[in-house]
């Protein structure tokens, strides 16, 4: 018997968890300098993400889905990313959104149930985060399609969850992606858990990257803690689609630290223990301890950039709480261009209504 084909599946890693270099690090990160933003990037998304777990634990703020341990993944992802490309994150890039320009207050507005969040000013094309899994990948590919079509050099990247890649959508969108070797990038964010469901009860596949295969795109493996790592594969991947090579997917290796959201709590499915060993290979420290070593960090900058993250975050806090509500009539606002003369009726009996109780 004969093979018709071998697939073979890459992994990628440049730093372990000790902060040391496993194999050379890329060209672009040689500098150890030009990982300080990737580092500050990923801090400010923590400080960030601790906020705002306290302002929905107090009830100033709605279920919110923690990026806890995965910081690596949407910062890594959305730096090699061109301003022009177009960002399809789901419910956890925090990180990836604020690189690419969300502000904290259009966050905490969002995550707080005013879709004035969602109407961001930077940047205009990327989408909202995705709350129903999976969804948004056939939107990925449809974006792509879009850039194709008018003949642009632009890429969509879409980040999701593992539990994403075995749901429909998924195949759907990554079959249409090979058939028509679209402009785009798959990125599976394995935290190993979908809501309750670990990674071993969702697909029997030894990994998430080769059912990239079965579409006719390649697929490879990174560790999703290493910035370094998940930068240098979207880079590429990124690179590939705008040549016009078709799309690829990635998946990245990381451990959900927190509860899936706010909504959840995690202590009933999971072991302590692995969450206490986990905790050995988060983002933050590998890529601190190896600025440390290369001379490029200190003690000094550690507590200047933590004090500085905390004043962002607790001055978009403040705008945030200070921001007046929206009527109640902006619940017909967001919808429609044009609002049906049923839902017009509506809309001007709650007006009046809002009038009369002035």
């Amino acid at each position: 018997m004969d093979a018709v084909n071998k697939f073979e599946v890459a992994f990628t890693r440049y730093l372990g968890p000790d902060g040391k270099p496993v194999s050379p690090v890329p060209g672009w990160a040689a500098d150890a300098g030009a990982l300080i933003p990737l580092y500050r990037a990923m801090t400010l998304t923590r400080t960030f993400d601790q906020r705002a777990v306290t302002l929905q634990r107090s009830g100033q703020l709605g279920t919110y889905a923690s990026s806890l341990g995965q910081e690596a993944v949407g910062v890594g992802v959305a730096s090699a990313m061109r301003r022009e490309d177009v960002l399809l994150p789901s419910f956890r890039e925090h990180g990836a959104e604020l690189w690419r320009g969300i502000t904290l207050v259009e966050s905490l507005l969002a995550w707080g149930g005013d879709e004035r969040g969602n109407d961001v000013a930077v940047p205009r094309e990327d989408f909202p985060a995705s709350v129903p899994v999976a969804s948004h990948i056939l939107h990925a590919a449809g974006v792509a399609l879009a850039f194709k079509l008018r003949h642009e050099q632009r890429v969509a990247v879409c980040i999701f969850g593992d539990g994403a890649t075995s749901k429909g959508d998924f195949y759907e969108a990554i079959n249409a992606a090979g058939v028509w070797s679209l402009p785009a990038v798959f990125v599976a964010n394995n935290n190993q858990w979908a809501i309750s469901t670990p990674r071993s009860r969702q697909t029997a596949t030894e990994t998430l990257a080769q059912k990239a295969f079965a579409a006719g795109i390649p697929g490879e493996q990174v560790d999703g803690n290493d910035v370094i790592a998940v930068r240098d594969a979207t880079m590429r991947a990124v690179e590939r689609a705008r040549r016009g090579d078709g799309a690829t997917l990635i998946e990245a290796l990381t451990y959900r630290l927190a509860d899936h959201t706010t909504a959840d709590d995690a202590s009933r499915y999971r072991d302590p223990e692995q969450v206490k060993a986990e905790w050995q290979n988060e983002p933050l420290a590998r890529l601190r301890r190896y600025l440390i070593k290369q001379g490029a960090w200190s003690k000094d900058r550690e507590q200047a950039l933590q004090a500085e993250c905390a004043g962002q975050v607790d001055a978009a806090v403040a705008a945030y709480l200070a921001t007046p509500p929206q009527p109640a009539s902006s619940i017909f606002d967001y919808h429609f261009a044009a609002l049906p003369p049923d839902l017009a009726r509506q809309r001007a009996a709650l007006l009046e209504a809002e009038a009369g109780n002035g």
